[in-house]
């Protein structure tokens, strides 16, 4: 064979669109720019991918070869996830549902990396997060749109602060208001127990990039549990965009490569239901972006130390 049809056969394209992270059929684990059915821009649907060579977060191409998608997993992997960092009250109408006072400025929480999670696995709900006694379990939803970090942050304005992200996905600010509000001590709440145990952040199922969705400002997000939407609203709707997001995070607090935010959660959780419907063993929960896709995660009960993330989730980690 020729060099030059050698090289045409493994030939590089210039730019991801919406890069993926999965298991092919020869067990192995690839980065990939997922190939998207003809009749959908969701990459959960996708069978197959352009294996991605290089460092995602840095200098990276894609290839011309194909490998089939066995199991999407979480587009990052925990060794490359530096931080997770949550904002609370970003949307005015789920600060009126939840009876909480509109921020001056941007509420910053943190989860742990365990928590994250693959789009299409179970959420893990250990028996201290289960109804015990008169204690019950307030499972409940926020979907949210998540800005994955490709380069070093500090310090920079509002301006410059989209020239540091590599792209857009959506995730599940999974939270047990039990443990975030009635047990959350003072002053409340104390979101870290309500929000951080294993599991409790899928995201996915792809990283759109910036090339794709060039303002984040204008995406439609929703939730739909058991197939029934309980949240539909527009990122338009938010307080502090990502723009000033990124620009008040890097404010003296450097953000590296691998940082991801989820930026908050729009209207439609059980917060401000008269009768909420908290999450039961079993049930489905979609959380969905325009132009993203979805992720789908089943709440599983479990009760041995072992169904935590490192087995219920084991190719997450």
């Amino acid at each position: 064979m020729h060099l030059s049809v050698l090289l045409a056969s493994f030939s590089l394209l210039a730019n991801a669109e919406r890069i993926v992270r999965f298991i092919s059929s020869d067990n192995n684990t690839y980065f990939g720019d997922a190939i998207l059915p003809n009749d959908t821009v969701d990459a959960s649907f996708s069978t197959s991918a352009r294996v991605i060579q290089g460092d995602i977060l840095g200098n990276f191409t894609v290839t011309d070869e194909v490998k089939d998608i066995q199991k999407l997993l979480s587009p990052l992997p925990s060794e490359m996830v530096r931080t997770v960092r949550m904002v609370g009250l970003n949307y005015v109408a789920h600060i009126d549902e939840s009876n909480m006072t509109i921020p001056g400025w941007p509420i910053l929480f943190y989860k742990p990396w365990t928590s994250l999670n693959n789009p299409g696995d179970p959420i893990p709900v250990s028996a201290a997060y289960q109804t015990q006694g008169n204690f019950t379990s307030t499972m409940d939803w926020e979907t949210e749109l998540v800005v994955i970090i490709k380069k070093t942050a500090y310090n920079i304005t509002d301006d410059e602060a989209l020239d540091h992200v590599l792209g857009y996905s959506v995730g599940n600010d999974v939270s047990h208001r039990g443990w975030q509000i009635e047990r959350g001590g003072l002053p409340q709440p104390q979101f870290g127990m309500g929000k951080s145990p294993d599991g409790y952040a899928p995201f996915g199922p792809a990283i759109v990039t910036t090339d794709i969705i060039p303002d984040p400002q204008v995406l439609n997000i929703h939730t739909r549990v058991n197939g029934v939407t309980q949240q539909n609203a527009t990122t338009a709707d938010m307080i502090f965009g990502v723009k000033h997001l990124i620009s008040f995070f890097s404010m003296g607090t450097t953000l590296l490569p691998g940082d991801i935010i989820f930026t908050g959660t729009p209207s439609g959780t059980n917060l401000g239901k008269e009768n909420p419907t908290w999450l039961v063993d079993g049930d489905i929960v979609e959380v969905g972006l325009e132009n993203v896709g979805t992720c789908t995660n089943m709440i599983q009960y479990v009760n041995t130390s072992s169904d935590s993330v490192g087995s219920v989730n084991v190719d997450m980690v």
